[in-house]
């Protein structure tokens, strides 16, 4: 293993720090809503931050990483950002163990870059790879094996936050257990995360042995998913939410195959070059593209050996296909309810088909039961649904409104990452650790998000 120490002090402390004079718009995945910043820092060295924190005023900053929460959880409306994008070294990997120590900045994807071509891959990662550690630590991402794995946040050694009222602070599952357990889901709250260690996980080779197996009510989704969550790494569904009372869709399910051949490929990518106009994103036409989208998958054979690429992270192949919902940006929305409970998500579905506001990116997943360390954590045992709405003004925050009631009423929760307008209510009946939590944030930080559902 090669040894290398954490870059702490490769910066003159003394140096002023200073924000960016003329820094981009930072958004969102979803560009909504927008958000004025007062500032913006681009870090380096860790030492600058331990600088910015000093100096900052209560609750003005929020780190940033890469942008792919969805709503305002990464944004600071007239407030600071701290762009954490640079701190992006990969500090030692030992190929034997599969212990990573990384900066937060680091993307998912140079992750696997560097390690999948050695037989070691994430243990979780989400639907795409251009997420930074530190994200992914913050809002303790899922994957879709988290039947077998849990999410990220059990996978984690270590972590080194940096706090404006402690300094740099070492936290794990061993050692200053309390933190750690806030950062774990924290929403960037608890601190700046610095730097990680990840527990990688040894795979055989680099593609996957895949189905995709058409289904044509919940009731078939039940059933796949028992007769495959023991034999599958890895589970998930596309549903078509204009199939009416059928709930038809797409099941897909994977392991690890032998072999490495996708590192060998060249990863074609296309590029959304501008915000699209509103009316490829219609109700008609979502309608029919998800009608000609259940067919093709249906007629092209169940079993295929496809890259991980492609079975992880399909849409990574379009660059920056958020801009194909338009200039007014979209609304993700996740929820989970309980496991037993397909008559809520049957309600869920038929709300949004009534309402006409059908969703193209229609995920379906049960989450298993490994418990997060993450008090803040979304994951819990149940079903997960997420959607993309294209933003429509008053008639979205409406149904989302409305979904959020069904999903209380139940038992359930909705997830922050996701999410741009959940009422505080709803925020507290998600998160009932709440209370405990708040002694954790950081007295220099917040986010929009945050002053939202705590009013804080």
């Amino acid at each position: 293993m090669m040894n290398v120490t954490f870059p702490f002090n490769d910066v003159d402390r003394s140096a002023p720090i200073r924000p960016l004079e003329r820094p981009r718009e930072y958004f969102s995945w979803g560009r909504y809503p927008r958000a004025q910043h007062e500032s913006v820092y681009k870090v380096y060295w860790a030492d600058q931050v331990e600088a910015i924190l000093a100096i900052s005023r209560p609750g003005s900053c929020l780190p940033y990483g890469l942008g792919r929460s969805y709503g305002d959880s990464c944004l600071n409306a007239g407030r600071s950002l701290v762009d954490c994008s640079r701190l992006d070294r990969l500090l030692s990997f030992d190929a034997k163990s599969g212990l990573l120590s990384c900066e937060a900045g680091v993307s998912l994807a140079e992750i696997q870059r560097i390690t999948v071509p050695r037989g070691w891959f994430l243990p979780v990662t989400p639907g795409t790879k251009f997420v930074t550690v530190g994200g992914a630590v913050a809002n303790d991402v899922h994957g879709k094996n988290h039947h077998r794995a849990g999410t990220f946040g059990l996978h984690l050694a270590r972590l080194r936050v940096c706090r404006s009222d402690q300094g740099i602070v070492e936290c794990s599952p061993w050692e200053n257990v309390d933190l750690f357990r806030a950062t774990v889901g924290g929403l960037g709250l608890t601190g700046i995360i610095l730097a990680a260690e990840i527990q990688l996980k040894g795979i055989p080779g680099d593609e996957i042995e895949a189905d995709a197996i058409p289904f044509q009510s919940l009731s078939d989704f039940q059933t796949l998913v028992e007769a495959s969550d023991q034999e599958f790494e890895y589970t998930v569904a596309w549903i078509d939410c204009f199939s009416g009372g059928q709930t038809r869709g797409i099941f897909y399910r994977g392991n690890h195959a032998d072999g490495f051949r996708d590192a060998h490929k060249k990863n074609w990518s296309i590029r959304v070059p501008f915000a699209a106009l509103d009316f490829p994103l219609h109700r008609y036409g979502l309608k029919l593209f998800n009608s000609a989208y259940y067919r093709w998958k249906s007629r092209r054979g169940s079993k295929a050996r496809v890259g991980f690429n492609e079975f992880f992270y399909p849409l990574d192949a379009i660059r920056d296909w958020n801009l194909l919902y338009g200039a007014r940006g979209f609304l993700q929305y996740q929820c989970v309810i309980p496991e037993a409970a397909y008559d809520v998500l049957q309600e869920v579905l038929s709300k949004i088909g009534r309402d006409g506001m059908g969703s193209f990116m229609a995920v379906l997943k049960r989450f298993g039961r490994p418990k997060s360390p993450g008090i803040m954590s979304f994951p819990r045992p149940g079903l997960t649904l997420a959607l993309d709405f294209p933003m429509r003004g008053d008639s979205t925050l409406r149904l989302l409104d409305e979904l959020d009631e069904i999903v209380v009423q139940n038992g359930g929760a909705v997830y922050p990452a996701k999410d741009a307008r959940m009422s505080p209510r709803t925020f507290e009946a998600s998160f009932p650790a709440v209370d405990e939590f708040h002694r954790f944030v950081d007295p220099a930080l917040s986010s929009s998000f945050w002053r939202r559902v705590t009013g804080g």
